[in-house]
């Protein structure tokens, strides 16, 4: 396992006019190297595992978190694999037992892959807070969510029913088959699509998987496009996928015949929205999502809560929260870009 080093952090949260609140995503592929980055220098030690690196809404989620363990005086590191898969993390969940480590914050390729190496790690009597995927309730202390899956799920659909008019058929570009939260998002879709009756005339015809690859996803793209004539819709609830689609619609016969939403990054879709290739896609706030699992972290491993429901812990500026059923803590509630807003953000 190699780590390198992260760039050294005093970093503040990022400027954002507004905070939001919305759900998970994917990243970017690559070999088996990893990270590592420093922050705080507190008694706190904290170790925070994304799905992989390289991506940015994980950078982003990093700097949120990192941000917090300055605020609490926590030493914070980030590690990880580039590669998104459950085999990738467990070495480092390992060497996070093993170093005894006070916290580990976590977004999980598997609900079930990972729970072994989490049981030692618990064992060593580390506080386990999962963020943006879950494992199963039993695996960790806490998961903090970005918004609930049914949120998630209904705002894709909202939004792709809005732009095709209500009719037609669509299509799912999602990440790795095995992605949790992805895969918790595309069965409430389907069943909100086959119990809705304002969702009646709208077909799901296919669901892809690009891997979290860039050029994986941005193939699956052309390929749906090609496979499905009278498509009228896509939605991608990944950030590495919903890119790669705008990238390849922007430059087609299919730009602006073809909808497309899902979640994504401001920063990397604003030239999509701006050129009318996306009209309107979604996100929660990955920065805020961080910083609250930092402090819901630090809570544990303080004694502050045990994680029980109706726990309550203070976050900083973003407030209190409690802690409901199956140890869940929630950041908020969906946010919509589009043309008017996505100038006001910048990450």
């Amino acid at each position: 396992m190699k780590f390198h080093k992260r760039r050294p952090t005093a970093l503040a949260a990022l400027a954002l006019t507004a905070t939001f609140a919305f759900a998970g995503c994917g990243g970017d592929d690559g070999g088996d190297g990893g990270s590592a980055g420093g922050s705080g220098g507190g008694e706190l030690s904290i170790t925070m595992l994304p799905k992989n690196l390289g991506n940015p809404y994980f950078d982003t989620s990093t700097d949120g978190a990192e941000a917090a363990a300055e605020e609490i005086g926590a030493d914070l590191e980030e590690v990880g694999p580039e590669t998104a898969s459950p085999d990738a993390q467990v070495s480092y969940i390992n060497t996070v037992a093993q170093q005894g480590q006070d916290a580990l914050i976590l977004s999980a390729n598997d609900p079930d892959a990972l729970c072994d190496a989490i049981d030692e790690a618990r064992s060593a009597d580390v506080k386990v807070v999962t963020f943006d995927a879950d494992t199963n309730p039993e695996c960790r202390d806490l998961f903090v969510n970005q918004a609930t899956a049914e949120g998630i799920a209904a705002k894709q659909l909202e939004l792709i029913s809005e732009q095709i008019g209500g009719e037609g058929e669509i299509a799912i570009l999602s990440a790795a088959a095995n992605a949790t939260n992805q895969n918790a998002w595309i069965e409430m879709m389907e069943t909100e699509l086959a119990e809705n009756p304002d969702y009646a005339n709208i077909e799901l015809v296919d669901t892809v998987y690009g891997d979290d690859e860039d050029q994986k996803s941005f193939d699956q793209t052309e390929a749906l496009l090609q496979n499905h004539p009278d498509l009228k819709g896509i939605i991608s609830p990944t950030t590495v996928g919903i890119a790669a689609a705008a990238r390849y619609l922007s430059d087609s016969e299919y730009k602006g015949k073809v909808a497309l939403t899902g979640l994504g990054t401001p920063n990397q879709m604003r030239e999509y929205v701006e050129n009318g290739t996306v009209e309107a896609f979604a996100l929660w706030n990955p920065e805020d999502l961080g910083a609250l699992a930092t402090y819901a972290a630090a809570a544990l491993a303080n004694g502050d809560i045990s994680g029980e429901e109706g726990d309550t812990f203070e976050a900083g500026d973003l407030g209190e929260f409690t802690v409901d059923a199956d140890g869940v803590v929630l950041l908020g509630e969906p946010f919509t870009f589009n043309a008017d807003n996505i100038g006001d953000f910048d990450f």
